[in-house]
């Protein structure tokens, strides 16, 4: 199947779940405002479509051996079990946690339970559902890397902009980028739409909202 047809009918189907909305006024977590917003705690919500998504990642990846998927946060976490159970090595799931320092800088690290299986420099690959500046994923690079294990891939629901490069293979399933405007451009604003209060992000602190409307 093309690309781009796979691209629509994911897309589609994530319309069904509630996790993309079009046509409103969204403020983001960086600040920045947009006609388009991703709801990432719905997009695992139906566990068969869960289940599918992980399918269509693991068949990318399948002549590739894989000992471990790595993951952090809730529906990436789904998503990973998901695509562990679908890969035909049958790799091991395990997640790491996130946490932002005081400086508001995202941080990751691996439950003491997991250690063990990072034994033995194993193949890793690294599932995220919503890619938005690829801070989380980098994190989780260096934390297998620190841990003298080996990336192999990358597998995502949604890269939110393709400047999101990584020196390891990239396998995600919607490439959509969409336009976002610092508050005094935005043309929603303008017209004096009003804000969807509904989803509205909670800002991050100062410094990082400097970095994140930089990545943008």
């Amino acid at each position: 199947m093309e690309a781009e047809i796979l691209e629509r009918i994911n897309r589609g189907i994530l319309l069904r779940t509630g996790a993309y909305l079009t046509n409103d006024h969204f403020v983001l977590p960086s600040g920045r405002h947009a006609q388009e917003y991703v709801e990432k705690a719905l997009a695992t919500t139906e566990p068969a479509f869960t289940e599918g998504l992980g399918d269509v990642i693991a068949k990318h990846f399948a002549e590739q051996p894989i000992d471990l998927v790595l993951t952090t946060g809730y529906g990436a976490s789904l998503l990973g079990h998901c695509v562990a159970r679908a890969h035909p090595s049958q790799p091991r799931f395990v997640y790491a946690i996130k946490q932002r320092d005081n400086g508001g800088t995202s941080q990751v690290s691996l439950p003491r339970e997991f250690r063990q299986y990072f034994a033995g420099t194993p193949k890793v690959l690294v599932v995220e559902d919503i890619l938005t500046t690829g801070e989380t994923v980098r994190g989780l690079i260096d934390l297998v890397k620190s841990l003298n294990g080996r990336v192999v891939g990358i597998g995502t629901l949604w890269r939110r902009s393709q400047r999101i490069k990584f020196k390891f293979p990239l396998f995600t399933l919607i490439d959509r980028e969409f336009p976002t405007y610092a508050p005094k451009d935005c043309p929603m604003c303008r017209k004096g739409t009003p804000i969807n209060r509904e989803h509205l992000s909670e800002p991050p602190p100062e410094n990082s909202r400097r970095r994140s409307e930089g990545a943008h």
